[in-house]
């Protein structure tokens, strides 16, 4: 049996790897506002989760200004595109399913 990724098995982590799979292509960002309102995740909790997937590899957080407003911005990366990928397949075989 494989194991499945413990960094992304959290479920807060899943949802956000999941919206990120699903809204974003090779190359796109996201604003944290707008990955919030998304998963309707508190500003403490999402920011949590964020560190520990960019500190896996699997995000891209980066900080620049939109107009004179400070904004983040979020970004699947390869690793973190390739790790999803695996889990969904790891999870669907251990399900019983196919991937």
């Amino acid at each position: 049996m494989n194991d499945l990724d413990p960094v992304i098995h959290a479920p807060a982590r899943l949802r956000i790897m999941t919206a990120l799979t699903e809204a974003l292509t090779d190359g796109d960002d996201i604003t944290f506002p707008a990955l919030q309102k998304l998963l309707d995740m508190t500003a403490g909790n999402l920011t949590t989760h964020l560190a520990k997937l960019e500190a896996a590899g699997y995000v891209d957080i980066a900080k620049a200004f939109a107009g004179r407003k400070p904004a983040t911005f979020i970004t699947l990366t390869p690793a973190g595109r390739t790790a999803f990928r695996t889990y969904r397949a790891h999870l669907l075989d251990l399900l019983g399913g196919s991937s």
